[in-house]
């Protein structure tokens, strides 16, 4: 039976299995099936689906790219309405505004579009993700240190509500979905089908900055970056990356030396070339500089960043994902952050150390947790086996560092639960949920404890249990105990706490990391195999 709706599979029928999961980046799928799949043709056809589902009783899960981590559209039970086709772009030459989808890929479509016509948006710097997950968890993008979240840079957002309405919300109308849909992630109450864009003059000159160095020297090299990174103009974007892959820089005559090293990988966006090397120049003169394997500096672009984004994060793989904001000292991030980096043992796993260092206050918006150092690290391997093995490894040791929260893009609260809003404004968006869905028909995080919802799961700063579990958590030991319960979209569940702000569901909306192996991004020259980095 099709409900005599277009797109519309019910399970069991043929096409179903291909629109529930095809379209999940993940290849660590989870065994959960919805009892229908929408692909929504356009924003009418969302505003049916919604409408549908409130006749049928069913709760509503939302996919626009597909590339949360912890496939939080996959739910048991309810409706998932799939955003693949809402990737419209328009551009509005006299406001600066540009429109998009949900399903457009950032890095993909909207910034080729937009450099044709002199324009910039702070996109995420994996190039597949669809935009409608990264602007609504935040946005970790490009030059984001210069000009603020991309969630920053939405100007308004059209919301199909939970009666099937479309309106559009901004700070003069709606504004209180405004201010969820800058940071709510899938706690936002509505689906968004379109987002109004403030773009900025695009940059004549993307250059990089990549060193690579031993595993060895890490703590020399942390030590140097958490008292440089207060320093650095705003434009300049370091990450350190711990990777295995064999292609990185060397210099003539240097082998590499087997397993893992680290790559100090920076951009800067300029107006001039003159001024990229003057602003990159800072890192000639640091402590390891008569160390390194390997060193090239040069102009690259988006593209070029982008495939390299796309080879360190390889399709058809499995992923395990966990992240931490931390304030700590170098000298006490180190120890962790570095048994972390040692115990990487799949060619395409990888760990970031990203200098965000923020300059200011956030706006009023949902967004609101943040850290001098953003730390996520990506177990990436093949075969289901290994699931409960790397899943158990990422998240205990990620726990293990002195963290002071999280960014939704690289969380699985399924498996670890910390803190990714602030109180106040965790009491807001239950407020705004309640006004707006009432009912709760669209779903929520996905978390294993409802009650836990947004505490960490130890005072920042906390040795943590698994920290001290030895090599219990090493790869290669025996996997640790099976995961949790996962939520089900099948109304009647009992709503979680905040009035439905933490229910056991959630909305894939909040799609993607937006900082997969960025430091690997060392492209112009750095990944020269085709199957670059993945």
């Amino acid at each position: 039976m099709r409900l005599g709706m277009d797109g519309l599979f019910l399970r069991g029928q043929e096409g179903y299995e291909e629109a529930r999961a095809d379209r999940v980046f993940n290849r660590r799928r989870p065994d959960r099936f919805p009892d229908a799949v929408l692909v929504a043709a356009d924003a009418a056809g969302v505003a049916a689906g919604v409408k549908l589902a409130r006749s049928r009783g069913w709760q509503v899960a939302v996919r626009a790219g597909g590339h949360s981590w912890a496939a939080w559209s996959l739910r048991d039970g309810g409706l998932l309405i799939d955003l693949q086709n809402l990737t419209t772009m328009a551009y509005e030459e006299e406001s600066g505004i540009a429109v998009a989808g949900p399903a457009v890929r950032g890095g993909a479509e909207l910034a080729p579009f937009l450099a044709s016509r002199g324009r910039s948006f702070p996109g995420g710097h994996c190039p597949t993700v669809g935009i409608g997950g990264f602007l609504l968890q935040g946005g970790q993008g490009w030059n984001s240190r210069s000009v603020g979240w991309a969630c920053e840079s939405v100007a308004a957002v059209d919301v199909v509500t939970a009666n099937g309405s479309l309106i559009t919300a901004d700070p003069h109308q709606n504004s209180d979905l405004y201010w969820a849909a800058r940071g709510a992630g899938p706690g936002f109450p509505g689906i968004v089908t379109a987002f109004h864009l403030r773009t900025y003059a695009a940059y004549p000159f993307l250059w990089h900055d990549t060193w690579t160095f031993r595993l060895d020297d890490g703590e020399t090299l942390l030590d140097w970056m958490h008292d440089l990174l207060p320093t650095l103009d705003r434009r300049v974007e370091p990450v350190i990356a711990a990777t295995r892959v064999p292609y990185v820089p060397l210099d003539p005559g240097v082998e590499h030396p087997g397993g893992t090293v680290l790559l100090l990988h920076t951009t800067v966006m300029t107006s001039s070339a003159d001024e990229a090397a003057a602003l990159l120049s800072v890192f000639d003169d640091g402590p390891l500089a008569g160390r390194r394997l390997g060193h090239v500096r040069g102009e690259t672009s988006l593209a070029e960043e982008g495939v390299a984004q796309e080879g360190q994060n390889p399709t058809g793989h499995r992923y395990a994902v966990d992240c931490a904001w931390t304030d700590a000292p170098a000298a006490a991030l180190a120890p962790p952050l570095l048994r972390l980096w040692r115990e990487l043992d799949t060619t395409h796993s990888f760990s970031i150390w990203y200098g965000w260092a923020p300059s200011r206050p956030l706006p009023d918006m949902a967004f609101s947790v943040e850290g001098n150092v953003y730390i996520a690290t990506y177990a990436i391997y093949e075969d289901p086996a290994d699931d409960e093995h790397y899943r158990d490894w990422v998240h205990s040791r990620t726990a293990a560092l002195p963290g002071a929260g999280v960014y939704l893009g690289d969380t699985d609260f399924t498996r670890r639960q910390d803190r990714f809003l602030s109180d106040a404004n965790v009491d807001r968006l239950a407020r705004i949920r309640a006004k707006w869905d009432p009912d709760g028909l669209f779903a929520s995080y996905l978390t294993a404890d409802v009650a836990a919802l947004n505490r960490p799961a130890r005072a920042p700063g906390a040795t943590a249990a698994a920290d001290v579990a030895g090599d219990a958590n090493r790869p290669g030991r025996t996997p640790g105990p099976a995961d949790v319960a996962e939520g089900s979209t099948r109304p009647g569940r009992t709503p979680g706490a905040a009035a439905g702000v933490g229910r056991d569901v959630d909305v894939d909306v909040a799609e993607g990391s937006t900082r997969p192996a960025r430091a690997q991004g060392a492209a112009a020259g750095v990944a020269e195999e085709p199957n670059r980095l993945g």
